[in-house]
């Protein structure tokens, strides 16, 4: 059996990471295409190396765009590269722009569609990302949940009959690279940035954050006034934005750092107080480090992290400023996102529904 991944973004590689162990484990010929939609070094390349990740066999090298030129043009090259590479499924991760043009591509071209973190929903339509996970699962023949909230809102959907719970694969990983930190240093202490338990860890990245001025400035501004530092990892939209309307990120208690490389993003957010954040795979690794989070959005798709206590939803302004210095909350030994072993179950599960 034959497995296509297709990914292109920071989340799907760590997504990609435990599959691709999984499948090797299983004797599975897996093969993956990288469309290029994170192309900077430190959201692509560094991944792939660190999570032990083979080189992809294509790069469509698409670049960024809007979502329609994105996605259309990642969908013209995945026109040739499937049929080239043969597959029996194609497996999509998440609800990037890639995955919305893998899965329709895969329908059209009539190859058995598999999507990864299926069922996840915000029920915020002004999400790009939501229209790319409800459209993914409804073409997909086989939905992988990472919970059962998850499977839920595919059952609601109509969608039980094509679901399967597997866990979730980022637990996986997230599990795996904290074996390997014992002893090791985060770089924001390292380089003499903040003390371990001193500073929070910051990415701001989303369209609904980045591409409102009024928004984006806001956010800068409570960011600068909360009580201690603020290291604040620089996402390439992040900068372009703050760019384009004249805002200095280089305020108050914030300091700017550039992104960081797998392993070092999880060894920051162990040694941090709190992680303020509005990207869904952070909320969820800072939960299962059970570093408290604040998220600077309306609703999440990881609900049992807000259920736990271990998440705040906020807005810009004097509720981001207290949530972030806020008590820790109480230990829980809850573990909603599975343990550990999801891509060996969501492999063998597909392999035994589309063998």
């Amino acid at each position: 059996m034959r497995i296509v991944s297709v990914v292109g973004a920071r989340p799907q590689f760590v997504k990609l990471a435990p599959i691709v162990h999984a499948c090797a484990a299983a004797g599975i010929d897996h093969k993956i295409i990288h469309t290029g939609q994170h192309y900077d070094p430190m959201l692509s390349d560094v991944f792939f190396r660190d999570l032990g990740i083979p080189a992809p066999d294509v790069n469509l090298g698409i670049g960024s765009g809007t979502p329609g030129v994105q996605t259309g043009g990642i969908m013209e090259k995945l026109d040739d590269a499937f049929p080239s590479l043969e597959p029996d499924c194609i497996l999509v991760y998440g609800d990037t722009n890639s995955t919305l043009a893998a899965a329709v591509c895969a329908v059209k071209l009539h190859y058995p569609l598999v999507h990864l973190e299926a069922g996840l929903r915000s029920f915020n339509r002004q999400m790009p990302e939501e229209h790319n996970r409800v459209l993914t699962d409804h073409a997909a023949d086989l939905l992988l949940a990472p919970t059962q909230v998850a499977a839920d809102h595919l059952k609601n959907e109509g969608l039980a009959d094509r679901t399967v719970i597997v866990g979730d694969v980022m637990t996986d990983v997230v599990y795996q690279v904290k074996q390997t930190l014992d002893g090791v240093t985060s770089p924001i202490v390292r380089e003499g940035i903040a003390a371990a338990g001193n500073y929070s860890l910051a990415t701001i990245h989303r369209a609904e954050n980045t591409d409102d001025p009024d928004r984006l400035r806001s956010i800068v501004l409570s960011l600068s006034q909360v009580n201690h530092p603020v290291v604040l990892l620089v996402h390439p939209r992040f900068r372009a934005k703050c760019s384009e309307f004249g805002i200095d990120p280089h305020q108050g208690n914030i300091v700017v750092h550039d992104p960081l490389a797998y392993p070092d993003l999880i060894s920051s957010a162990m040694a941090a107080r709190g992680i303020i954040t509005d990207s869904g795979g952070l909320q969820k690794e800072a939960f299962l480090l059970r570093v408290p989070t604040t998220t600077i959005r309306p609703e999440t798709e990881w609900v049992e992290t807000v259920e736990c206590g271990w998440n705040q939803l906020v807005e810009p302004g004097e509720g981001l400023i207290e949530a972030v210095s806020r008590p820790r909350p109480m230990d829980t030994d809850a573990q909603p996102y599975g343990d550990g072993h999801a891509a060996v179950r969501a492999v063998e599960t597909i392999a035994a529904r589309l063998s």
